[in-house]
């Protein structure tokens, strides 16, 4: 079992791996390409130290750089959502499952808000994950909200096995509501009425209340108090998720002080 799972690889992510594992803890990041990341895209970084004037992608590949002489496994992949075992976390990435004794929160920013019945109907036919679940809806018709570079490929896996797929991508429409009893029945996109068996909502990042039960938000951003712990007992926070200012600088340093936190808090159990 890993000590430490850091959700998101970027600046906080990095520095909160680098910590963990000078405290002698056993880490594993689990994190998309950095090509996906905000700072990727960003032209110039002007202030950060050691560092001046270095593109976005200049600072993630000096970042997984270090990651990777530092021997620090990462896990490319989603993260779909924690669980809470009493003692332990179990991680699920699509079609795998990591456990753990600490989460460190590294997800940047995540402000999205869930639609109307996604939280009621999750695992009654609401899914993160075709190819996780999609074997559940085979011969049926499901409906796929595309928000991430991979929808159109899992929409087409969902086609592969038997489902009848009705997609939507930013273009086609802009609102959704769910609708059902004990599971899902319907889903309306920009007040059409679709009939369905299966939803499946493919995001980039989860919103960070739909990931773990109990962990506070505010505004879509994670509640953390100075140490970076959050509302979770044994789950820290850092970086953009937790709010502005939107900094590499802040996000560094409050990665190290999770890992500190989470290492003090594995040392005590």
């Amino acid at each position: 079992m890993t000590d430490i799972i850091i959700i998101g690889g970027g600046p906080a992510g990095v520095s909160a791996a680098l910590t963990a594992k000078n405290r002698g803890k056993s880490v594993k990041i689990i994190s998309n390409s950095a090509e996906l990341s905000n700072l990727w895209k960003a032209k110039s970084v002007e202030n950060y130290p050691g560092l001046p004037n270095a593109s976005g992608a200049e600072l993630m590949m000096t970042f997984r750089k270090q990651l990777e002489d530092a021997g620090i496994e990462i896990v490319s992949g989603r993260a779909l959502n924690a669980l809470s075992m009493g003692t332990s976390f179990s991680v699920s990435v699509g079609q795998d499952y990591f456990e753990c004794k600490a989460i460190i929160l590294t997800t940047g920013i995540v402000q999205q808000s869930t639609y109307p019945g996604e939280q009621e109907f999750l695992g009654r036919g609401v899914s993160y994950c075709a190819t996780c679940d999609g074997m559940l809806f085979r011969g049926k018709k499901v409906a796929v909200i595309g928000l991430n570079e991979e929808a159109e490929s899992e929409a087409n896996f969902l086609r592969s096995i038997g489902c009848i797929v009705e997609y939507f991508d930013k273009n086609r429409a802009k609102k959704f509501e769910i609708k059902g009893e004990e599971t899902v029945a319907a889903l309306i996109a920009d007040d059409v009425v679709y009939q369905v068996d299966g939803i499946f909502i493919l995001r980039s990042t989860i919103a960070p209340n739909s990931f773990l039960t109990g962990l506070g938000t505010d505004n879509g951003h994670i509640i953390s108090d100075g140490a970076m712990k959050t509302t979770v007992d044994g789950v820290f926070a850092a970086g953009d998720c937790t709010g502005r200012p939107y900094q590499v600088a802040r996000a560094v340093g409050q990665g190290n002080t999770a890992a500190l936190s989470a290492s003090e808090y594995l040392d005590k159990k």
